[in-house]
C-alpha cells in the first residue's frame, strides 16, 4: 500500500538542489543507523545530477557510512562506458568518487561496449537486482529512490502509452525507440520503482509544470507515467517554484 503525497514547492533551483541535498544525506544516515545499510536508486538529468553534486560537497556526508550503501540506477542510456550521456558516469564524477563506497557496493547497468545484447543487458540487471532480494522479492526494496520528470512526464525510461509503463512481470526492459535520445535505454519497471520505502521526484522549470500538474490532478500513468510514482512509505514531489504553476495550493505541504 503506497504511503503520504506531499509537495515541497522551493524558491528556486539552486534552493532545490541544496534543500534535498541536505535531506538526502540525513535520511541516508539514518537508514544505515537504523537498518545497518541501505540501498539507493539514482537518476540522470542535470537537477539530479546537481544534488548529488551539492551532496558530495556537504561536511554532513562524512555522517554516512558510504561503506554500508549500495548504489543502483533506476534507468541508462544504451552507449558506450565512457560515454558523457551515461548516467553513470555523470553520478560517479559528481558524487560516488568522491566517497568511500566499495566497487562492490556500486551496481551499474552493462554498456553498449560490454559485449552484451540490449535484451542480454537487462536479463543481467534482473539478475543482479535479484541476488539483493528478500523475502521471495526478486529486487532489493530501495530505501530512497530519485526520478526526475520529462516534460511529457516520464519518469525512468518509462514512456507515456508505451509497453515499458504496463510491463508488470519484469523488473528490467530493454526500451527501443524511445521518444528521447538515445533510442536505446534499459529501465526499472514500475513495480520495482514503486517497491521503493521513498520515492523522491525532483523537477525544476516551467517546462515540467503541466506534467507535474496532471500527475497530482490523478492522471492516468500509462499517459503521465509520474502519476504513477508511488513509494511504500513516502511519494515526495521536490519543486521548484517555476515547476509548481500548475499545482492545487491545497497539495502543497503548509512547511513550505
Amino acid at each position: 500500500m503506497s504511503g503520504e503525497r506531499r509537495v515541497l514547492v522551493h524558491p528556486d533551483r539552486d534552493a532545490l538542489v541544496a534543500s534535498v541535498a541536505a535531506r538526502f544525506l540525513t535520511k541516508t544516515a539514518d537508514v544505515v543507523d537504523g537498518n545497518g545499510g541501505g540501498h539507493v536508486c539514482l537518476t540522470g538529468g542535470s537537477v539530479g545530477i546537481a544534488v548529488l553534486a551539492a551532496a558530495a560537497g556537504s561536511p554532513a556526508r562524512n555522517a554516512v557510512d558510504w561503506s554500508k550503501v549500495h548504489f543502483w540506477w533506476g534507468d541508462e542510456r544504451w552507449v558506450a562506458r565512457d560515454s558523457d550521456e551515461r548516467n553513470e558516469k555523470q553520478a560517479r564524477a559528481s558524487f560516488l568518487d568522491h566517497l568511500a563506497v566499495p566497487e562492490a557496493n556500486v551496481h551499474p547497468f552493462a554498456s553498449s561496449d560490454d559485449g552484451l545484447s540490449l535484451d542480454e543487458a537487462a536479463d543481467a540487471y534482473a539478475r543482479e537486482l535479484a541476488a539483493y532480494g528478500a523475502d521471495g522479492v526478486p529486487y532489493p526494496r530501495f530505501d530512497i529512490t530519485f526520478l526526475g520528470v520529462g516534460p511529457d512526464g516520464h519518469i525512468a525510461s518509462l514512456f507515456p502509452d508505451r509497453e515499458g509503463i504496463r510491463e508488470t512481470e519484469r523488473s528490467v526492459i530493454a526500451v527501443r525507440n524511445s521518444p528521447k535520445p538515445p533510442p536505446e535505454r534499459l529501465s526499472l519497471t514500475r513495480p520495482v520503482l514503486n517497491a521503493s520505502a521513498r520515492i523522491w521526484l525532483v523537477l525544476a522549470g516551467a517546462d515540467k509544470a503541466s506534467a507535474l500538474g496532471l500527475a497530482l490532478a490523478g492522471a492516468s500513468y500509462s499517459e503521465v507515467p509520474a502519476a504513477g510514482a508511488k513509494g511504500r512509505k513516502r511519494t515526495v514531489f521536490f519543486v521548484d517554484r517555476d515547476a509548481a504553476a500548475e499545482v492545487p495550493e491545497s497539495l502543497i505541504s503548509p512547511e513550505y
